[in-house]
């Protein structure tokens, strides 16, 4: 599976023009976009990074990290996913990334989800959906979900975001309104964010592959 998702990073450079900042996600398959990414650094102004993990690969790369509030509008916002549906909706947060993921998919303008086949569903919810929680908030917010959908909110122990905040993974979804959902556990005191991207998903997405299908 590793060389579907270098095969989908490397097809996401084509939607890279040049003098871009480039909003750069999360993840083992954003990890070969990086690494594709440096080959034209000298191209790009810079990127605008979901995560520490990505700033310091870009860094690596000798890739200038800028901070989204002086980057502004972004044109290109390139990420994976844990799960995408026919409609591009996606679940997202394996990573533990997904609020600032969230934020730099709404600051950009076009937004290319790069996948390896076996992330590709008919109905979100196979993958346990994460939920970015305040700490004080994680008993509670786990009850009202469980009520809201019957799913079954599991802490995932030992994890904490960028953000200083814990992740509830539900298990036990299938998510025929995800649009719906997204609002709905937001409105949960104490959510700080919900990995469905469903009000905002993707634009482009990309399976690696030979050769990569784009959709």
């Amino acid at each position: 599976m590793s060389d579907a998702k270098r095969q989908a990073g490397e097809k996401a450079i084509e939607y890279v023009e040049d003098g871009m900042v480039v909003g750069v996600g999360t993840g083992s398959t954003v990890a070969y976009f990086i690494d594709a990414l440096a080959k034209i650094r000298h191209r790009i102004e810079g990127a605008v990074s979901s995560s520490e993990q990505s700033s310091a690969r870009l860094r690596g790369h000798g890739i200038e990290v800028i901070d989204l509030n002086h980057a502004g509008k972004l044109a290109l916002y390139v990420d994976g996913a844990d799960e995408c549906d026919p409609g591009k909706r996606l679940i997202k947060g394996g990573g533990a990334a997904l609020t600032r993921e969230k934020i730099i998919a709404e600051a950009s303008e076009r937004f290319v989800c790069i996948i390896d086949p076996a992330k590709r569903v008919d109905v979100l919810g196979r993958f346990p959906l994460p939920v970015e929680v305040i700490p004080m908030a994680r008993s509670l917010v786990a009850r009202e979900i469980l009520a809201m959908t019957g799913g079954q909110p599991v802490w995932r122990e030992g994890v904490a975001t960028d953000n200083g905040n814990w992740i509830l993974d539900v298990h036990g979804l299938a998510i025929t309104d995800p649009v719906a959902l997204e609002r709905e556990i937001n409105q949960v005191p104490g959510v700080v964010s919900v990995g469905l991207f469903a009000r905002r998903p993707a634009d482009v997405v990309i399976v690696g592959g030979e050769p990569p299908l784009v959709f």
